[in-house]
């Protein structure tokens, strides 16, 4: 997976940290709101083998499984213990009210889980890496 950012410092020899630009559903020119724009920006380290400076455009790359990973654990894993959760309790016949707080139960243990499995993982976080130097902020303006 490939994405744009502006190197915004260096944290070490090889490392920096940037500031990814990520899409949003309006395209961040949405202009009644603006919310969408303030949360648009994350920062995260980065190799920087390239010798990268600050202010410099950048490509990062990560592994594409490790993030779709990620978002499977957090969204999906949730969403499908739910509905198991559901036809469990419907399957030993429980009320429909008892089979819908047995289904938010399940919802509940899935995240339980992803927080669980994500702290497990702590020691192999998602890395990225700068693949192409693309220019400098001043040649944007």
């Amino acid at each position: 997976m490939t994405q744009y950012a502006v190197i915004k410092k260096l944290t070490g020899p090889e490392t920096a940290e940037v500031e990814v630009l990520r899409g949003t559903a309006c395209g961040g020119d949405c202009g009644s709101c603006e919310t969408c724009h303030y949360a648009s920006k994350l920062r995260v380290e980065v190799k920087n083998e390239l010798g990268a400076q600050p202010g410099d455009r950048v490509e990062i790359e990560t592994q594409t499984s490790r993030v779709l990973g990620a978002a499977v654990l957090v969204y999906v894993v949730p969403f499908v213990l739910f509905f198991i959760g559901y036809g469990i309790a419907a399957a030993l016949g429980l009320t429909e009210a008892q089979s819908i707080v047995v289904s938010f139960a399940f919802f509940a243990a899935g995240f339980v889980f992803a927080a669980l499995f994500a702290r497990r993982r702590k020691s192999r976080p998602i890395t990225y890496e700068i693949r192409d130097i693309i220019g400098s902020e001043a040649d944007a303006v």
